[in-house]
């Protein structure tokens, strides 16, 4: 399986059309959450007609998987909490999204919502603990926000990231976390785009202006992640311990062909 995956695209077009123009060359694109851009003069309400119209495009041409993240909250539940519930609604249309899981190849994927109180933390850990006993080779998560003490949690001045996700991760040991939220992490002296927590890796593309945005191509038949942004392009292997400072990448990988060299980057 090759992934695409990106986060906080926060009503960029540009973006989005990159990321549409991407899409067929890959078996999924990820969107880990802020799709939305709160301090936008747009009104949110009109970024959620934009941002579905290019949701449908991108999900008839590949496997679309996303998640909610904190700008993209529209609504309170029942019990007053903030919820993303034009997030949660693509489930309806065939598009994995909040509060859901489902299995493509040999992945099971968890697909968290942005979670704003108690009631809604508590929905997720019941999510992950029933998919915990669900039979799976791999098993993959999308959650907005990073674990907290960790490379792809620090701004350059303090770990911005979620306590309760380290916690899940220590107890249930999911192979892959895809994250974003923290735009500087992979930018800031002492953070990273990538983490590994024991056995898990952790993800976060980061988040720059203008096209294309950061992002990580996975390839789990070659067990092989690249990082690509205007910073320069780094990779890891996932069957390897991870090493750091993560090395930048002179020649790309041999599986991420010409066609898949997205963005028409290269190396530095």
């Amino acid at each position: 399986m090759k992934c695409l995956i990106v986060a906080d695209l926060h009503y960029s077009l540009a973006q989005y059309d990159w990321v549409l123009s991407m899409a067929e060359r890959f078996d999924a694109v990820i969107i880990a959450g802020d799709h939305l851009d709160i301090s936008s003069a747009v009104d949110w309400r009109a970024q959620t007609i934009v941002i579905r119209k290019y949701l449908d495009l991108i999900a008839a041409r590949t496997r679309l998987i996303t998640c909610s993240g904190n700008h993209d909250l529209d609504s309170r539940d029942a019990s007053g909490e903030k919820v993303a519930r034009w997030v949660r609604d693509f489930s309806r249309q065939g598009i994995p999204s909040d509060d859901t899981s489902f299995v493509m190849e040999d992945v099971l994927f968890t697909i968290c919502p942005w979670w704003d109180g108690p009631n809604a933390r508590a929905r997720v850990a019941a999510q992950l603990a029933a998919d915990a006993l669900k039979p799976k080779t791999r098993w993959f998560w999308l959650h907005h926000a990073p674990p907290d003490k960790s490379p792809t949690s620090w701004t350059g001045q303090r770990y911005f990231g979620d306590v309760e996700l380290a916690e899940w991760i220590a107890q249930y040991s999911p192979d892959i976390v895809f994250s974003g939220h923290v735009h500087q992490s992979p930018f800031a002296r002492d953070g990273s785009w990538v983490d590994r927590i024991n056995t898990t890796w952790v993800f976060n593309a980061g988040h720059t202006f203008g096209a294309p945005p950061p992002h990580i191509v996975l390839d789990t038949v070659n067990n092989e992640a690249v990082w690509l942004s205007a910073a320069g392009v780094q990779a890891v292997r996932l069957d390897q311990p991870l090493e750091r400072p993560v090395p930048q990448l002179t020649t790309l990988p041999a599986w991420l062909t010409s066609p898949d060299r997205v963005g028409d980057q290269s190396p530095a």
